[in-house]
């Protein structure tokens, strides 16, 4: 069966909502060019005694591909699950967005000298050298990885897949370690992350443990008392 390009734009016209990410894309590039020098500096005690730990710049960076690869597998596996997730991860975005413009911030947290040398400092420092200390939070490291492991558990389709899940839970709290290891954000961006993902939780999957619950009360309506 021969399928046409007009085929093919309408079966996947879901596609038009990551048009967002140009807008994410030129809007944070906007805000890495001017915040660079006069912020609001973020810190708290705690990050003093969080150690540099470079090899966590492997899930830092895997955080890309994880990201990426959950929207495409919903993209073409459950419509309603990647509506869900992009709502999910595109609002918390734009907060983000709207966070660093209005209070332009940044931290002093990365080491100015390494004490070892090997190919995860070399890593470190290519990824120091196209990100800035600034515009950090909520951590979007953070906040995205916990929308993305919320996707991969309430999918019927990977309800049976115990495997992935318990890979995506590694990777997230890595991914969230990470944050903290490399010196690219504070404990603070990481908690206002977790927050954000919080509240959000409820908005965007408030009503599937509503109707869970209906559920559960139908089949054992003694629950109810």
């Amino acid at each position: 069966m021969k399928v046409t390009l007009k085929d093919f734009l309408y079966r996947y016209r879901h596609g038009w909502i990551l048009s967002y990410l140009l807008i994410y894309l030129a809007w944070f590039a906007y805000l890495e060019q001017t915040v660079t020098r006069r912020f609001h500096v973020i810190h708290m005690p705690i990050d003093d005694y969080i150690p540099f730990i470079e090899v966590f710049v492997v899930p830092y960076l895997l955080w890309f591909g994880y990201v990426a690869l959950a929207i495409a597998y919903f993209f073409f596996q459950d419509v309603q699950d990647y509506y869900k997730l992009c709502i999910f991860l595109f609002v918390g975005m734009t907060v983000f967005l709207v966070a660093s413009t209005v209070y332009p911030h940044g931290h002093y947290l990365r080491p100015r000298v390494f004490e070892r040398d090997n190919i995860f400092v070399t890593l470190v420092k290519g990824l120091y050298m196209v990100d800035t200390p600034t515009n950090l939070f909520p951590s979007i490291h953070v906040y995205n990885s916990i929308g993305v492991h919320l996707s991969i558990m309430h999918s019927e389709k990977l309800k049976e897949k115990k495997w992935i899940r318990r890979i995506s839970f590694v990777l997230m709290m890595s991914i969230i370690a990470s944050t903290m290891f490399l010196k690219q954000h504070s404990v603070f961006d990481v908690i206002t992350g977790c927050i954000m993902a919080i509240v959000m939780y409820t908005l965007v999957y408030g009503g599937e443990l509503l109707a869970g619950r209906k559920r559960v009360y139908r089949r054992y309506p003694e629950i109810n008392g």
